[in-house]
């Protein structure tokens, strides 16, 4: 197995010279590939099946161990390396996988999708092979594991597994919440918009029911994966123990960034119009904010041949391009608010708990019968259970009840990004939308601007339409609650050439009023913070520039502060320190940026603010449900005082005793001194990148595969969303960002590098620039990438 090398990496174009051509089975003719000083690879074919063969072919070389990782995770074959602990993982990964027609489901992508997937799994294996043919050139990973990569089929590529979803466990909770406090108290406490949904619970929802462990394997097959020192077969980590805690310290982690995805993870995008811009062109941001992990999620590659030149970010193991742009315009994307996840309950047949009660009779549950490979045991056998609605999460005979769950993303054509294959090739903003039509998971904003000088947003995704209940909490499965089908993409919400000359998105309500479908759209979204900061400055009265693009993507301006920093301003603090730390933040200008230490303060009284308020207005027995108050309900209770106070005396006193305690716990971090309490550093906000295996091996060898920490600045309210943790969890690892001007001069980030092999000089060579906020500029006409070019690959059939 190949060792981890440190490499040194200052490669000059003079480097840039071809490599002795490689004989590739699978190929029709040959290929060019440049790659340059970013790591990004270039590739130019003669035909359209050779091109999506050489993506995979080298996004497989480039991320051969990510690809194992996924490969397992789709097909729910984890128990058979790490043994009977991820067993429900594989359970639910099967249960839930597609069970419809695969070649119309290829088909639906693009029109010759099923020939264009198979060619780029078909380039997965020849690299797979050729890896295979001598195991020394495998990543460390596998050697560490005791594990080869096996072969994938288009069934791997159209997973989805690692789909954004998550309603489902939302709906869930809420339903919980409202049988443990109403309604009413669940609406108060949650931001529900637009309008005011219905949340009452069907008789036959008991509170004992909801206790219970309903969506089980759903949930095990969305958790993130642990390694423990025992899976790994050297350079491990002899605590065993150790390596528990650092697990359960990444699920804790994780499951933070679950409670608040749908509040401040997210993304953003622009697009303005030419007329605003400086060249005359439109210009066009995106900021997909993800998890960050080693290797990143996104990967960059330039795609040339005879009906295709595009470039751009996407998930490795997808082909086509998901956020780029071609010769003709520019697109990005960011999460729309779509529920299609429904969680069924049902009255099951005592004398047999597969049958289940609908529509007035008893219906028998479709068996699937399955076997799992177990590492040290024997084969499972399972069996996979299934509705009218979906699959079995779980059966009870005693209480005489099962769930399952609808999933439209179930249907065909719900793969994620892999619709962007038709966007890949849109010539106009009809094209476009035409391609969009296609594009069913995530609900996304989909954004474009093209050299035309046309601007446009479009909502797409799958969105069934609910015409008597809203979707929020578990209902009965008896017939009674149906889905009536689902909205057509291009009657989502939609704006071409808007008056304003721009138009942003942040994850935040965009359903115009009276919007006339609003049953097929979701509840429950982001914050409008990072929206509301992107709209100020695009409405500044100037031409903007791309620079002016790229520093918008890392503004660090806090709408939330410039609305609780005043309500100190009517207050006198008796202690000296407390009052000076008081006058300093009326002072401050809302901007938390990495040397700050006014920022610093106030990051930490406006945690103290929120979990202050947590016992005051959230009831006991709703608290393990609703475990937040967002930042919105906290400046609303605060300024609105009552009920929560009983004058603003007492309001008063809670801000000063919240910034007291705000203030000892940075004492307790750093010190005495304030200007100790410096935002970004490595003991406050920072941000450190962990390999997968990072827990189960020695600190050399971690300190080789991490990355970081590093000071940032920001949170999860500032266009530059750097999240509300310690540590960085979440963000934008890829942007981009570009004037339609000229597409030479676009500009991109990705983190840490394009490469998932530690041994590879493009592993962590993004990462600087990426966590001081610094772009890298990425070249489309072929002259420009010759220019930086540092490789050069000939594949040949």
């Amino acid at each position: 197995m190949k060792w981890l090398l440190i490499i040194s990496f200052s490669i000059s174009v003079a480097y840039a010279q071809p490599a002795a051509p490689l004989k590739v089975k699978g190929l029709i003719a040959a290929v060019e590939v440049l790659r340059d000083s970013n790591g990004v690879n270039h590739i130019y074919a003669q035909n359209e099946h050779d091109l999506f063969f050489a993506q995979g072919y080298c996004a497989a070389k480039d991320r051969l161990f990510q690809f194992e990782i996924w490969r397992r995770q789709a097909t729910g074959t984890m128990a058979e390396i790490l043994g009977e602990r991820e067993l429900k993982r594989d359970i639910g990964a099967r249960l839930f996988r597609f069970r419809g027609d695969l070649k119309t489901e290829l088909n639906h992508y693009h029109p010759r999708g099923e020939q264009i997937i198979t060619a780029f799994t078909d380039g997965i294996n020849a690299y797979i092979t050729e890896a295979l043919g001598n195991e020394k050139n495998l990543p460390v990973e596998f050697g560490l594991l005791g594990i080869k990569p096996e072969l994938w089929t288009p069934e791997v590529v159209i997973s989805r597994h690692q789909g954004l979803l998550n309603n489902l466990t939302r709906e869930l909770n809420f339903g919980r919440a409202v049988a443990a406090a109403g309604q009413e108290k669940v609406k108060e406490l949650t931001t529900f918009e637009p309008g005011t949904p219905d949340l009452s619970l069907d008789p036959i929802i008991t509170p004992g029911l909801l206790d219970k462990d309903l969506i089980a394997p759903y949930e095990a097959f969305r958790k993130p994966l642990s390694f423990l020192s025992t899976d790994v077969k050297i350079s491990h980590n002899p605590d065993f123990d150790n390596s528990i805690q650092l697990a359960e310290a990444d699920l804790r982690a994780w499951e933070e960034l679950q409670k608040n995805e749908f509040k401040t993870i997210g993304s953003n995008n622009w697009i303005v119009s030419g007329k605003r811009s400086a060249s005359g062109m439109p210009l066009l941001a995106n900021d997909p904010h993800r998890a960050l992990a080693s290797p990143s999620l996104r990967y960059i590659v330039h795609l040339s041949a005879p009906g295709w030149n595009v470039v751009g970010g996407g998930e490795p193991v997808i082909p086509g391009v998901s956020i780029g742009h071609n010769d003709y315009g520019a697109w990005g994307l960011t999460i729309f608010e779509l529920d299609a996840e429904d969680l069924y309950i049902y009255e099951t047949d005592p004398a047999n708990p597969n049958k289940y009660r609908y529509r007035d009779q008893w219906l028998e549950m479709k068996s699937v019968r399955d076997t799992i490979r177990v590492k040290g045991g024997k084969p499972v056998p399972v069996e996979h259970l299934f509705t009218i609605h979906g699959p079995v999460t779980f059966l009870d005979t005693e209480l005489n009840r099962a769930a399952a769950v609808r999933a439209g993303w179930l249907e065909t054509g719900n793969a994620p990004y892999l619709a962007s294959l038709r966007m890949n090739q849109a010539k106009s903003w009809n094209e476009f939308r035409e391609a969009c039509s296609y594009s069913f998971l995530p609900g996304e904003n989909m954004i474009w601007a093209d050299r035309k000088g046309n601007i446009g947003w479009q909502a797409v995704g799958i969105a069934p339409i609910r015409r008597n209940w809203t979707g929020l909490v578990p209902v009965a499965g008896d017939g009674r609650y149906e889905w009536d089908g689902y909205l057509p993409v291009k009657k989502l919400p939609h704006i071409y050439n808007p008056k304003q000359g721009f138009k942003a998105t942040a994850n935040e309500n965009n359903v115009p009023e009276g919007y006339k479908y609003r049953e097929a759209v979701g509840w429950t979204w982001a914050e409008n913070y990072r929206l509301t900061r992107i709209n100020e400055v695009l409405s500044e009265n100037k031409k903007f520039t791309v620079d002016d693009m790229m520093k918008l993507q890392f503004d660090f301006h806090s709408v939330p502060a410039r609305e609780l920093i005043p309500l100190l301003s009517k207050i006198q603090i008796d202690e000296t320190k407390l009052e000076e730390v008081r006058k300093r933040l009326l002072k401050w200008n809302f901007e938390l940026k990495t040397t700050s230490v006014d920022a610093g303060i106030y990051v930490a009284w406006e945690k103290e603010l929120e979990s202050g308020l947590r016992p005051l207005v959230i009831p006991a027995e709703v608290s393990s449900r609703i475990r937040t108050v967002p930042v919105n309900k906290v400046i609303s209770i605060l300024k609105n005082v009552k009920p929560a106070f009983a004058s603003e005396k007492d309001r008063d006193e809670f801000l000063v005793e919240r910034l007291r305690v705000a203030v000892n716990k940075l004492k307790d971090r750093f010190g005495d001194n304030p200007e100790k309490w410096i935002y970004g550093q490595n003991g406050y906000h920072h941000v450190q990148i962990r390999h997968i295996l990072s827990n189960v091996v020695n600190d050399s060898l971690r300190n080789i595969l991490d990355h970081g920490p590093v000071p940032r600045g920001g949170n999860g309210h500032t266009p530059g969303m750097t999240g509300g943790s310690d540590n960085q969890i979440s963000g934008a690892s890829f942007r981009i960002a570009v004037d339609l001007a000229d597409w030479d001069k676009c500009m991109f980030t990705n983190t840490p590098g394009q490469s998932g092999d530690p041994s590879s000089p493009f592993y962590r060579n993004l990462f600087e620039d990426w966590a001081n906020d610094r772009h890298f500029n990425l070249p489309f006409s072929r002259p420009a990438v010759e220019k930086i070019s540092v490789q050069k690959i000939r594949l040949e059939p």
